[in-house]
């Protein structure tokens, strides 16, 4: 079994608890031990299917899709890092953990034949909410641009606390007002390529939002994505807010 997993499983129950698995994959367990992945890029499925090394995986893989066994897998959007098409059916294939897609993801469970696990899979608007054993998913606009215009962020709500991951957008202050406050944890994109924050953009999303927390992410994992962790991190100090700059396999209690 893969460090991570183990680390993952016999962390501390009683505590909320956020792993990095690199690009914008996030895992949250809470304090009951349930896990919720989001975004989660196992695969090397983005350079297969794009056919350059432009989207060759840079950052060494951390976890096996078949080594956890999830309460909720999510994703924002249908592209290739975000629904892992060589991922996704492998963590689905217990025949017991819930997706929750965007409803533009569709195509791609048809075309992974995951159909057949059709009873837990959810297709989410923003404005949605769903309500699980121990937490609750609420879905927020987000930007993304034409490529994908259903694109949603998630707002993890669990033991308490607020995690809000922004999913691929653009800045958009103008809908800060849709995102409850106060919250614990932001996490945004700062890759500044394909429609996405860059690292000024996400520091003037962090102080909009003060959350008690920033993460960056969605850099480093594909040449072509760009994205300077170096620039957002000196940006952040002028705040006075909070950051943290996570390792893929980093754990952080919360």
């Amino acid at each position: 079994m893969n460090d991570l997993a183990i680390k993952i499983l016999s962390t501390e129950m009683g505590r909320t608890h956020i792993f990095s698995v690199g690009q914008a994959g996030f895992i949250i367990k809470t304090s009951e031990g349930k896990l919720i992945a989001i975004d989660l890029y196992l695969s090397e499925c983005v350079e297969r299917l794009e056919g350059h090394m432009g989207y060759k995986r840079m950052i060494p893989k951390v976890l096996g899709a078949d080594e956890l066994e999830f309460d909720a897998v999510v994703c924002t959007h249908p592209h290739w890092d975000h629904f892992d098409v060589d991922s996704v059916p492998q963590m689905m294939a217990n025949g017991r953990t819930r997706l929750y897609c965007s409803v533009d993801c569709e195509k791609l469970v048809k075309q992974t034949g995951m159909e057949y696990f059709d009873q837990n899979i959810t297709y989410v608007r923003p404005g949605d909410i769903v309500d699980e054993d121990g937490f609750a998913l609420q879905f927020v606009n987000c930007d993304h641009g034409t490529g994908a215009p259903d694109a949603v962020g998630v707002v993890v709500i669990a033991d308490g606390k607020r995690i809000y991951e922004a999913g691929d957008t653009c800045l958009r202050l103008d809908r800060t007002n849709e995102i409850k406050l106060p919250l614990d944890v932001l996490i945004a994109p700062i890759n500044g390529a394909y429609g996405n924050m860059d690292a000024d953009d996400c520091v003037k999303l962090a102080e909009a939002l003060r959350p008690g927390l920033t993460i960056p992410c969605h850099y480093g994992m594909f040449a072509s994505h760009g994205g300077d962790p170096g620039r957002f991190f000196e940006l952040m100090k002028g705040t006075g807010l909070r950051t943290l700059i996570m390792t893929p396999g980093e754990k952080l209690t919360i």
